[in-house]
């Protein structure tokens, strides 16, 4: 998205952009992998596992919960023991293993139930030795795919020694996450709804391996980036605060006994240096923020799963010989926000650029995210008011299998309203992680905002289990429910939560602005002391 990005870093001590084309081969390659069994988990259990439909979201929401929490993990090893290299190409290792247990569970019989007609009442459901063998595919699956995938981003920024060669990564790693995606969604999902599950899940399985074989071959400038060094390595000795926290100094502060004569610690759990305690300052200042985003992705979760439900109701045929796969519907998505990646780029952040005079702040495109995904889930909610009015007006409330007589493409607009946003808030909010956190923590930092997904999907489970228990509307014939309440609940959340992200982002001072007022779009300026939305 800049025109240099193919031009190495001349006198640069990091790989700078010979490394790149390494890096963004493996994130395709394993998203090209995933995307091809977990888009169209929900269709997998309904039509192969005799799995109820809600029943399925939610064992998706929580396969896609795993799938985000497991790169915290990941990048907590990265920093502390492995390395980044080291736990990317593990993590390979693993998922690789997952996918080819799930391709077995689409090819061997004996691991899945027999089949039936879609809403019969008497299925078989499956023995729990085959949800065993499921349930470990996904868990192995997801481990794998998720420990590898931002530790891969942190991997990549660490190549550049320029907040805004940094900001340029991260914008194309993003592009080509989501257009790996993208082809994912569509292709393998096609070949697994129209051809057979287990070619499908072969596919995955060897553009996984590829990803793996691609990864060896990455070679690092300096394997020490990735520790932490201790006092000697530091640059600037932090200053005790007299302001906010100040209460954590006493975690430094000297006292009898805690170092010796000759200066070295002695009772290391006693005593804390006062970068640790700065560090920690810097975690809980960006902690309300972080929690915004939870509130933020929950929508998108349960948004996610009820539209492949809908899309199963729907007429889903293009012409006369072609019929969107339900897995597929949220490929636009992807679509959506890998266009407006690009177009937030070299159109929006320039324009920006001259109006302003400075790029936009991570706060401000997080902000815009949030509208976007709010105004979402307010058109949700009138397209399946629609969806219903024509399910009452045919009479299709009893009959679960029915296909009530409108396009699926009335869909797309919410999806491409929530895929322009994702473009928007989830670039921000990493660049804010990757410029905020402390340096020890810089694995970390890119892996929050997965541990932000995996929360929302997990919250999601919960709230559609809430939803299910203390209101009639998501039975699992939703032509007989209400999802266009649950959509409407959703939008007083994003309302009620972008008022709470705008009084932490109106409060926040920005901690590391001189480092980041070069990241085109990443960062503020040298007289931007708090953050705006």
């Amino acid at each position: 998205m800049d025109g240099r990005v193919n031009m190495p870093n001349s006198g640069s001590k990091r790989g700078g952009w010979i490394t790149f084309p390494f890096i963004t081969g493996a994130v395709v390659g394993l998203t090209l992998a995933t995307g091809g069994w977990l888009s169209n988990l929900i269709v997998y259990l309904i039509q192969e596992f005799n799995v109820k439909s809600i029943n399925a979201a939610q064992i998706s929401n929580i396969a896609s919960g795993c799938f985000s929490l497991f790169p915290v993990i990941g990048a907590v090893i990265a920093d502390s023991f492995l390395g980044s290299f080291f736990v990317a190409s593990i993590s390979a290792c693993i998922s690789l293993l997952g996918i080819v247990l799930l391709a077995l569970t689409a090819t061997l019989d004996s691991l899945r139930p027999q089949p039936c007609d879609d809403g019969s009442r008497l299925c078989t459901p499956p023995s729990k030795l085959q949800y065993a063998v499921l349930y470990t595919a996904l868990a192995l699956a997801c481990i794998g795919c998720g420990g590898s995938r931002f530790t891969l981003a942190t991997m990549g920024a660490n190549q550049f020694d320029k907040p805004k060669d940094q900001g340029i990564f991260f914008n194309w790693y993003f592009f080509s996450l989501y257009t790996a995606s993208a082809a994912s969604y569509t292709a393998i999902v096609y070949i697994e709804d129209n051809l057979s599950w287990r070619l499908g899940f072969g596919l995955s399985a060897i553009t996984n391996l590829i990803a793996t074989i691609r990864k060896r071959k990455v070679q690092l400038s300096s394997k020490t980036e990735d520790y932490y060094y201790g006092q000697d390595g530091i640059a600037e000795i932090a200053i005790p605060s007299k302001k906010r926290f100040r209460f954590l100094n006493r975690a430094a502060l000297q006292t009898e006994g805690d170092v010796q004569s000759d200066g070295s610690v002695a009772k290391p759990w006693r005593i804390c240096t006062m970068q640790q305690v700065e560090d920690l300052r810097k975690l809980i200042r960006i902690l309300p923020l972080w929690s915004t985003g939870v509130f933020l992705s929950t929508p998108i979760g349960i948004q996610s799963s009820l539209t492949i439900l809908q899309a199963l109701t729907m007429d889903r045929n293009v012409g006369p010989h072609f019929k969107i796969p339900s897995g597929s519907i949220l490929v636009f998505v992807l679509i959506s926000t890998s266009i407006f990646l690009t177009i937030i780029d070299r159109f929006l952040c320039p324009m920006w650029q001259t109006l302003i005079g400075s790029s936009p702040t991570p706060l401000q495109r997080i902000g815009v995210g949030h509208v976007l995904n709010t105004l979402s889930m307010a058109t949700s909610a009138l397209v399946e008011s629609k969806r219903l009015n024509i399910a009452q007006a045919h009479h299709l409330q009893d009959q679960p299998s029915s296909i009530v007589p409108m396009s699926v493409m009335w869909l797309f607009p919410q999806l491409a309203l929530v895929g322009i946003g994702e473009a928007f808030h989830f670039p921000g909010q990493v660049a804010l992680y990757y410029q905020e956190f402390p340096a020890s923590l810089k694995t970390t930092s890119t892996a929050m905002i997965s541990m932000i997904i995996g929360i929302a999907f997990y919250l999601s489970t919960a709230l559609v289990d809430l939803v299910r228990r203390v209101t009639g509307w998501l039975p699992d014939n939703i032509n007989d429910g209400r999802v266009d309440n649950v959509y409407w609940a959703l939008v007083v959340v994003g309302v009620l939560n972008f008022g709470y992200y705008y009084l932490c982002a109106c409060s926040y001072r920005y901690q590391n602005v001189g480092k980041g007022s070069e990241n085109g779009g990443s960062g503020g300026t040298d007289n931007e002391a708090y953050g705006k939305a």
